[in-house]
């Protein structure tokens, strides 16, 4: 007999967050916590993690940004961060697209690990996204050259 396995689903609130760092804007949205328990004996199958959807755009008129990557920080009310379980990742991720040009927006998923202790000590005050970027100048040049097509 093979066991049932369940999602158990925390919300997150609230469930989007618009920010603004530098000449990035972004919005992460449709965020929650999620751990798969075993029906009947509790057991967790699959530990929390933390979902949603980022959207990042280029808010600069005349800058290139070069995405290195991301990391996700939970801090508890005392501002220290909260710590993951030795056995798991740090909660960080890749962007899909690296490279932003003026104007130019990326939307990809996030799914991270999530602490324990945060759900059972309901004591996490915020979440902290880092994202270092590169910006660069960026510009647009024209070049006009003449030239005649056979002998004319």
């Amino acid at each position: 007999m093979t066991a049932v396995i369940n999602d158990k689903v925390f919300t997150v609130t609230p469930a989007s967050v618009k920010m603004t760092a530098g000449i990035v804007s972004g919005e992460i949205t449709e965020m929650k916590v999620t751990e798969r328990i075993e029906e009947g004996s509790g057991r967790v199958v699959e530990p929390p993690k933390l979902t949603g959807k980022l959207a990042l755009k280029n808010i600069s008129a005349d800058q290139t940004v070069r995405l290195v990557g991301g990391k996700i920080l939970y801090i508890d009310a005392q501002g220290q961060p909260i710590k993951l379980e030795a056995n798991r990742t740090e909660p960080t991720f890749r962007i899909s697209s690296e490279r932003l040009d003026p104007g130019q927006d990326a939307t990809q998923d996030v799914a991270v690990e999530f602490p324990l202790e945060a759900l059972k000590a309901k004591n996490m005050k915020e979440i902290r996204l880092e994202f270092p970027y590169i910006p660069s100048p960026f510009k647009e040049e024209t070049l006009n050259f003449t030239v005649s097509i056979g002998g004319q």
